[in-house]
């Protein structure tokens, strides 16, 4: 993997308000999916970090893996390569059917997570997890349209905390065990130097990391990361209130070789252009926190699209 190859987004359509939102039967958007991956490939990104359903998958294996399926086809041909997300720590795990509309002003107000606390830190409950990662990674593991799979996204960051371990360990061993053609990723997203972090970077074959701080901290965050001389990516970054934006963070990736998925492309359901912590009834923000686009393709910052496309070139 050529990780300075790598100018990618994670990626929520606009249309939904949460991962079971966005992957189950009645909901799932492929038309608007493909219309916001053109504009991407407008732009001339690279590639897209998605995060999957095991819930939506538990009701209907058959049809989860046929959306997949469809999405990789679009992403494709919009010359977006895809590294789905397995697996989440949080707390909110959510039901498939319809799910409630976003309360106004907040941030990512119906954020849902698998397997949830109670799940993680019960091996007698994990059949199922492992079920879904073997169903999945088996069915795409052989497919170049997949540019690595993120087993379980920020680990730790839950009420179990560090207790998750035990279950991510079992992750890489039910998707490895499938022998997939890509590689296995999971990333730390703060103390990069604990010996919990190291555990996350020594399993994964590609170093991630997620960094939403200035333009030294990411520095630091790229330092200790990258002491093994692997291939480097940062998964999650763009928090442009505090000085993590396009003009200040790119120039770091280009200078250290490093490549990136900031979060969100099309401002939407999710409502991420909202500040962490808004509360409800909260008007827009003047400075949006994630997103790039408007509901309507137009750029947030012109400016932002215009050095994305230079960097491309």
């Amino acid at each position: 993997m050529e990780s300075r190859k790598v100018l990618g987004f994670n990626y929520s359509v606009r249309t939904a308000v949460n991962d079971i939102e966005q992957w189950q039967a009645t909901t799932f958007d492929l038309k608007t999916i493909d219309q916001e991956s053109g504009w991407a490939e407008k732009i001339r990104y690279t590639s897209v970090r998605v995060f999957l359903s095991y819930t939506v998958w538990l009701d209907d294996p058959p049809g989860f893996r046929r959306r997949l399926g469809q999405l990789l086809d679009t992403a494709r041909r919009h010359g977006l390569n895809v590294m789905p997300v397995l697996l989440a720590d949080g707390e909110y795990t959510g039901h498939v059917g319809p799910q409630p509309d976003p309360v106004p002003g907040v941030h990512n107000s119906r954020a849902v997570v698998a397997p949830g606390v109670d799940v993680a830190l019960d091996p007698q409950r994990w059949p199922p997890l492992k079920a879904f990662v073997r169903d999945v990674v088996s069915g795409f593991g052989d497919d170049d349209r997949i540019i690595a799979w993120d087993v379980y996204n920020e680990p730790g960051n839950s009420p179990a905390g560090e207790k998750v371990l035990p279950l991510v360990d079992a992750v890489f061993v039910w998707a490895r065990g499938s022998r997939p053609i890509q590689p296995l990723t999971t990333g730390p997203w703060r103390a990069y130097d604990s010996p919990f972090s190291q555990r996350l970077i020594a399993l994964s074959d590609v170093v991630t990391f997620h960094n939403y701080e200035s333009p030294e901290k990411m520095k630091e965050a790229i330092h200790i990361c990258s002491r093994g001389g692997r291939p480097i990516l940062c998964t999650e970054w763009l928090r442009r209130q505090v000085g993590n934006t396009f003009s200040s963070i790119l120039p770091v990736f280009s200078e250290q070789q490093v490549g990136w998925y900031q979060w969100g492309l099309v401002a939407g359901r999710t409502q991420t252009y909202y500040h962490w912590g808004s509360k409800p009834g909260t008007p827009p923000p003047t400075i949006w926190q994630h997103d790039l686009l408007r509901p309507d393709g137009t750029p947030y910052d012109g400016g932002e699209v215009e050095l994305l496309r230079k960097l491309s070139r």
